[in-house]
């Protein structure tokens, strides 16, 4: 009942929106119209009051583009493309030029900031299906079309600064050079981010009748600045089409620094603690895709993505006595992951209003990973161990490689102008397996098969039903040992070499309502997920007495939920360009506790969330202010994790941010942000237990919260 009196009231609220314009009011411009009824198309002129820098100035103005980009669809743990893998997933929902952007960490969305407004002819919203649209993410698609033209060239440049809760200010900036010669577009982007970041956190312990035991203080700095720089080529000629795109990024040494106070009320004594830490972190990618049009007989397409990953954090931990610093912990954790991937297709028509993509593609993904660990416990000390005694970690050091083939063909019939169906069917098939410490080969077969099927009830009203199975990629760290810094009295987390991918069953139903005069968009989403396979810890003690955990496959279980989403803009109100976007989000899940033995919610499935967005262009002034607001649920297992030693609960605060943004001397923007205005922390609630959390011993319960307080950034950009 809940559930349908919300959407009543959701629904509800758009009519009266649209039916509250009156007759001879202001029009809000709106977008043409196409040729097929399931696109809208808004040309460049349609955002030419608002004077746009990039094309994601101009995405913010559109209704409803949260829905055609992919956010907020699909709920907690319930959409989206999060842990899907291959090329083939439909990563992004972006398309520029018709074309996708083949990069996992470079891919149409990164594009979208970079690209001068200057340059876009038109943006479409696709919302229905065709075997010409390289991406399936069963949504819609955002088709980016840039000028044709001879001959152009755009340059934006952004300087930025940010200052922290300490008062640090910390800049960056970013420097974007794209353009078109011919047949030739280009672009090239340089960026320097600033990450700089100070938290307080407190910890109050308590015994298990609620006696106040100790009380800990800490003080975290992070100083870190990474770097970036991508580049995108794309060439047309003679029916045929070739992209190519890379990217780099570092961060270099990236020192953190931790102080601690611990005061132990029964004891009645002060311990501190300094903690230098550093990490490293690089990684570079480089995609690309060919494309060749047959003349009508058809397309072929060959896509390729390759990157590595590789990252260093050490952690040193010390006691700080009257005598000086005298060390108690080491960790060095170090990681790199590798991925090669390449897709090969053919799609051409079967019949009328028919087309099949038959394809091929084959990956390879490896993670080679090493863990040292050093103690302040007798024996010979080392150097390679922040002068402290080593201390062997089982399988800590590992090489994991996956090698995948997959077989594809995707169906789309267009049944009738307002109907079409998709279909698709993958044979999966791949061997896992792993060396080092661990020797361990497995042979996995999967068949995918996926039902898209969209009904245009009328012009602005759309249902969508969506049948698909899921295999979710596997963290293949979560093969070998690695650290664990949310512990004081944990120091690592251990692997298992025998956790299989997570399984899914995907049902999805949505209607989408376009209110009249381009006034805004509402939608909802009935989504249910049948799991097989979840993944979360699991008992993998090596005796009763060395009781372990790790990330592991607990059985069968569901998700299920509905999603609310209205983005209207406020005529009624005297502001015909301000835009309100809110969505609500319903959900609940069942597991079996493989520690309890009892049902519960899965973690990081809460109840409900909620969030809400607002901009309004004072477009005479040259004035843009905006806000967001997010909330979810507290409290019920949807927000707890039950381990083998303890439980924890998570609680989060409101998030709310807002900015002002003033556009002056023609092509210059000056942008005020302010993030986390209501200081939220991060809080956990975490029992430990003497001995395993099923025999139910409370030996500890710890309150603990952490935040970074409020962050306020000031941007200047500029394009030429």
């Amino acid at each position: 009942m809940k559930f349908k009196l919300t959407k009543l009231s959701v629904a509800t609220m758009a009519m009266l929106l649209a039916w509250s314009l009156p007759a001879g009011a202001q029009q809000i411009p709106g977008p043409e119209d196409a040729t097929d009824d399931s696109t809208i198309v808004y040309p460049a002129s349609y955002f030419s009051e608002f004077l746009p820098v990039s094309v994601n100035d101009m995405l913010s103005r559109i209704p409803g583009i949260n829905l055609a980009m992919g956010r907020g669809r699909g709920g907690p743990g319930g959409g989206g493309n999060r842990g899907r893998r291959g090329l083939g997933s439909g990563e992004g929902e972006v398309l520029i030029n018709g074309q996708r952007v083949t990069g996992k960490n470079s891919g149409g969305r990164d594009q979208l900031d970079r690209i001068s407004a200057d340059q876009v002819d038109y943006i479409e919203i696709i919302r229905g299906t065709s075997e010409n649209i390289d991406i399936r993410g069963g949504g819609q698609v955002v088709n980016v079309v840039l000028l044709d033209v001879l001959s152009t060239s755009s340059t934006t440049v952004e300087i930025r600064s940010d200052r922290s809760r300490d008062g640090t200010i910390d800049t960056g900036g970013q420097l974007s050079y794209s353009g078109q010669s011919g047949d030739l577009n280009y672009l090239l982007h340089l960026e320097a981010s600033p990450r700089y970041n100070a938290s307080q956190s407190r910890e109050f312990s308590y015994d298990p009748d609620y006696n106040l035991q100790e009380i800990r203080y800490e003080d975290s700095i992070r100083d870190e600045l990474e770097y970036q720089v991508s580049g995108n080529v794309g060439y047309r000629f003679d029916g045929q089409v070739l992209q190519l795109n890379a990217l780099y990024e570092t961060r270099g040494d990236s020192p953190s620094s931790r102080d601690r106070g611990i005061y132990d009320l029964v004891n009645d004594r002060i311990h501190q603690q300094r903690e230098d830490n550093n990490s490293k972190r690089y990684s570079w990618e480089v995609g690309g895709d060919y494309e060749r049009d047959f003349a009508g007989a058809g397309t072929y397409r060959f896509l390729f993505l390759a990157n590595d990953r590789e990252f260093q954090y050490t952690r040193n931990r010390s006691d700080l006595l009257d005598d000086g610093k005298v060390p108690n912990l080491f960790l060095h954790n170090l990681g790199r992951d590798r991925e090669r991937i390449a897709r090969t297709s053919f799609t051409f028509d079967v019949a009328d209003r028919q087309g099949l993509e038959i394809g091929l593609e084959g990956a390879q993904t490896i993670r080679d990973s090493g863990l040292r660990m050093g103690l302040d416990i007798p024996g010979e000390r080392s150097p390679a161990f922040g002068n402290l005694v080593p201390v062997a970690v089982d399988n800590s050091g590992s090489k994991v490689e996956e090698i995948r083939y997959e077989g594809f063909a995707m169906h789309n019939w267009r049944l009738n102008p307002r109907m079409s169906l998709e279909s698709s069917m993958v044979l999966e098939t791949s061997t896992i397996e792993q060396s080092g410490d661990v020797f361990n080969s497995r042979d996995f077969e999967f068949v995918r098969p996926q039902v898209d099927y969209r009904f245009d009830i009328t012009p602005s009203l759309q249902l969508r039903a969506r049948i698909e199975k899921d295999v979710q990629q596997l963290s293949f760290s979560d093969f070998s040992a690695s650290s664990d810094n949310s512990d004081d009295d944990q120091n690592t987390q251990a692997g298992n070499p025998d956790i299989r991918q997570e399984q899914s069953w995907r049902y999805e139903l949505n209607l989408e309502m376009r209110l009249p005069n381009n006034l805004g968009v509402v939608n909802s989403q009935l989504w249910y997920r049948d799991l097989e396979d979840v993944i979360e810890r699991v008992d993998v003690s090596p005796s009763p007495d060395d009781l372990r955990s790790a990330r592991g496959n607990i059985g069968d279980g569901k998700r299920y939920g509905l999603n609310l989403d209205v983005s209207t803009r406020l005529p009624m109100l005297g502001m015909p360009n301000a835009l309100l976007t809110t969505g609500i989000r319903l959900g609940d899940s069942e597991i079996v506790d493989p520690f309890l033995g009892q049902k519960r919610r899965q973690p990081g499935n809460e109840r409900w969330s909620t969030n809400v967005g607002f901009r309004n262009d004072m477009v005479e002034q040259g004035l843009t202010y905006g806000m967001f607001y997010a909330h979810s649920s507290n409290g019920g297992s949807g927000r707890t994790e039950i381990d083998i030693i303890d439980i924890e609960e998570r609680i989060e605060d409101p998030f709310l941010m807002a900015f002002v943004e003033k556009k002056a001397f023609e092509n210059f923007t000056f942008r005020l942000e302010s993030r986390n205005i209501t200081e939220s922390e991060y809080c956990r609630k975490r029992t430990r237990f003497v001995g395993a959390t099923a025999d139910g011993i409370v030996e500890e319960i710890e309150h603990y919260c952490n935040g970074s307080g409020m962050e306020l950034a000031f941007r200047v950009s500029a394009t030429f």
